[in-house]
């Protein structure tokens, strides 16, 4: 794991905007299966609880091969899941057409190939303007579509935006290009972004104006934004809450201040240990990949390659890592929570679930 930015002394604050609405995004229990042609069945997901909400900025942070795309996917309805719920401000996610068209026009998700994303026979103008034609709001707010366009591309940072309204994503910077999927995203006035990987691709001297327009449209509109990223780094300069996944499920999540200086799981451990500016810390690698999503592991997921149970720092609980699964860690937002056998043990409460960090 390498980190994109240089953290900050301090991590990301909370807006001092107050945003003008309670939009929040929730998962419970999801599950997302997936059939291979052996006839297997791999869970993607196995019991994922998430809440985002309007204002603040959470990263979803985990290897490749944790779920995490999956739970993005899954969360404005281009996976189906299995099992569980999701829901939007409140109620019960409406899967039918006119449902998920009304979901997407409150929550974006922006893909994580730029190129990929935009389709080549189409310019600048007509990517941004897709969203306005389909939610039809060009004839809501009375101002003339391209004006709305120009608007868009402007709050993504791309100015003057006529400059660039006849152009195609093949005459753009990977910067660009990232720019106007944000710019379509915003077109159609979102109150959640879902950012999948939204600085991967990109040379580093792009990536912290990328980072640093995300925190502006936090600030200035009450944006909720999802980050998804392999990247700790990333995640302390802008996230105000990280939720850590593996194999499928979130292992441990908290406010980030709290989970990147005070790590309580073991994987979270060794994800923040390898971060170059992350001193004072001894690298810890893990061994082998995560395991094959049709064979998950008994009890702890974690504990084929956990580095406290290999060096017998959880001699004592041993038996439970290996054959007693752990529970389901809630979504809410409040609190630093936990999923290991071992951190339950040394708890006051015995609790798997809170963690006194």
């Amino acid at each position: 794991m390498t980190a994109s930015t240089t953290p900050n002394t301090t991590p990301s604050t909370t807006p001092s905007t107050t945003p003008n609405t309670t939009a929040e995004l929730s998962t419970s229990g999801l599950r997302v299966e997936f059939t291979t042609r052996s006839g297997r069945v791999a869970r993607a997901l196995d019991g994922a609880d998430l809440v985002v909400r309007a204002g603040e900025v959470v990263a979803l942070v985990g290897e490749s091969g944790s779920g995490k795309t999956t739970l993005a996917r899954s969360l404005v309805g281009l996976t189906k899941p299995a099992a569980g719920e999701i829901r939007w401000e409140g109620q019960a996610l409406d899967r039918s057409a006119r449902g998920l068209k009304r979901l997407r026009r409150h929550v974006q998700l922006v893909l994580q190939d730029p190129l990929g994303a935009l389709n080549p026979r189409q310019t600048v103008y007509e990517s941004v303007a897709e969203g306005l034609r389909v939610h039809k709001l060009v004839a809501r707010s009375g101002k003339p579509e391209a004006e709305l366009v120009a608007s868009a591309l402007s709050s993504a940072g791309l100015r003057p935006p006529e400059a660039l309204f006849l152009r195609y994503a093949h005459e753009l910077s990977g910067g660009q290009r990232q720019r106007v999927l944000i710019a379509g995203a915003l077109a159609v006035q979102p109150q959640l972004l879902i950012a999948d990987e939204p600085v991967s691709s990109l040379d580093a001297s792009i990536r912290g104006e990328i980072l640093a327009l995300l925190l502006r449209l936090r600030e200035e509109l009450g944006l909720g934004v999802l980050v998804v990223t392999h990247d700790l780094g990333l995640a302390w300069n802008i996230a105000d809450r990280i939720a850590v996944m593996y194999l499928g499920r979130v292992v441990e999540s908290g406010p980030t201040e709290d989970v990147l200086t005070s790590p309580q799981h073991p994987y979270t451990q060794a994800l923040l240990s390898v971060v170059p500016e992350m001193e004072g810390l001894e690298p810890v690698v893990l061994r082998g990949e995560i395991p094959d999503p049709t064979r998950i592991p008994s009890g702890c997921r974690f504990h084929p390659r956990c580095p406290a149970l290999a060096s017998g720092e959880a001699d004592e609980v041993a038996d439970a890592c290996r054959g007693t699964s752990l529970p389901i860690l809630s979504g809410e937002p409040q609190g630093h929570r936990c999923a290991c056998h071992l951190v339950a043990s040394r708890a006051p409460t015995g609790s798997a679930n809170e963690v006194n960090a």
